[in-house]
C-alpha cells in the first residue's frame, strides 16, 4: 500500500475486538458492533508545521499500537482496506 500522509497526520488501521458473543450466549452481529477504539498506526507524516516554519517530528511511529476517540479520523477505503486519516492529537495513547 502506499500513502504518505502530510504533516502531523497518520494513518490507522482499526484492530478489531474477539467479543463476538455477550456472556449470556448471544452472537452480535457486525453491523450492532460498536467499531474498535484500538487500531495500528500504518504510516505517520513528516511532522506539525509550527508558525515559525520549523516542522516538528511525531511521537507516533509506523508500528505503534494507539487509541483513540470513537469519533476520529476520517474513514478511507484503500485497496480494498478500511482505514482511518487522523491528526496526532486525536490519538490518545500508545500501547507498549
Amino acid at each position: 500500500m502506499k500513502i504518505r500522509p502530510l504533516y502531523d497526520r497518520i494513518v490507522v488501521k482499526r484492530i478489531e475486538g474477539e467479543a463476538e458473543k455477550t456472556h449470556g450466549g448471544l452472537y452480535i452481529p457486525d453491523t450492532a458492533k460498536e467499531k474498535p477504539q484500538e487500531g495500528e498506526v500504518v504510516a505517520v507524516g513528516k511532522g506539525k508545521r509550527l508558525d515559525d516554519g520549523k516542522v516538528v517530528a511525531l511521537d507516533v511511529q509506523a508500528g505503534d499500537r494507539i487509541l483513540f476517540g470513537k469519533w476520529s479520523g476520517s474513514e478511507i477505503k484503500l485497496e480494498g482496506e478500511d482505514l482511518l486519516i487522523m491528526k496526532e492529537s486525536d490519538v490518545l495513547g500508545v500501547l507498549s
